[in-house]
């Protein structure tokens, strides 16, 4: 399996020096989103190394596609229900999708958009579980804009240095990131609460 998705990354890849890159990557970033295996990141550093200029132009591009194919998945989830996820996926990521679901809403959408945890297990399961269309998109344009302009930023300062960079520790540096968000975002929410506790 490992050698598959390999093979598939690197042909990929490939489409950076085509002329038709920024089509391969909407495709590949709409595609991804519902059932493609490969995620849209590698194609889009490749083609940013190449036009560091067109980085963020290039972000845009994977965000959009990314989040359209995300709408398209939750309307398969709603329409088609749990059991088309159990045909393509495991029930062990399928139970942890629904519980991270459940416990977090739609910062569990924004967390998975952001980071390598599967996007499309929970844009089909948000589907299923009826959550609200808007919430989800809303969620979703946060977490895939997030992360395609992290990128698209770095590959437009940096360039070629940088990509090396990426590559290595491209999953560490968007778990840091989002575990230092939900830091920030939990201590907000307890000083919050310790104000009104004290103002009460």
């Amino acid at each position: 399996m490992t050698d598959i998705l390999s093979e598939l990354t690197s042909w990929v890849e490939g489409f950076a020096e085509s002329d038709w890159s920024s089509l391969a990557l909407a495709l590949l970033s709409f595609s991804e989103a519902i059932f493609f295996p490969v995620p849209p990141d590698p194609l889009l550093i490749g083609i940013s190394v190449i036009r560091p200029e067109a980085a963020l132009w290039l972000a845009t591009i994977a965000t959009i596609s990314s989040v359209g194919g995300a709408v398209v998945g939750h309307w398969l989830g709603r329409r088609l229900g749990a059991p088309l996820l159990h045909k393509f996926v495991s029930s062990r990521h399928v139970e942890s999708a629904e519980r991270m679901f459940v416990k977090y809403g739609s910062w569990a959408v924004a967390l998975a958009a952001f980071t390598p945890i599967p996007y499309k297990v929970f844009a089909v399961t948000v589907g299923a579980l009826r959550h609200n269309l808007r919430s989800f998109i809303q969620a979703s344009l946060i977490g895939r804009g997030a992360r395609f302009f992290l990128l698209g930023s770095l590959l437009f300062v940096y360039g070629e240095s940088i990509e090396q960079f990426i590559g290595d520790h491209f999953q560490t540096l968007t778990l840091a990131i989002a575990a230092a968000v939900m830091a920030g975002g939990a201590a907000v929410i307890i000083v919050v609460k310790l104000k009104e506790r004290s103002s009460g």
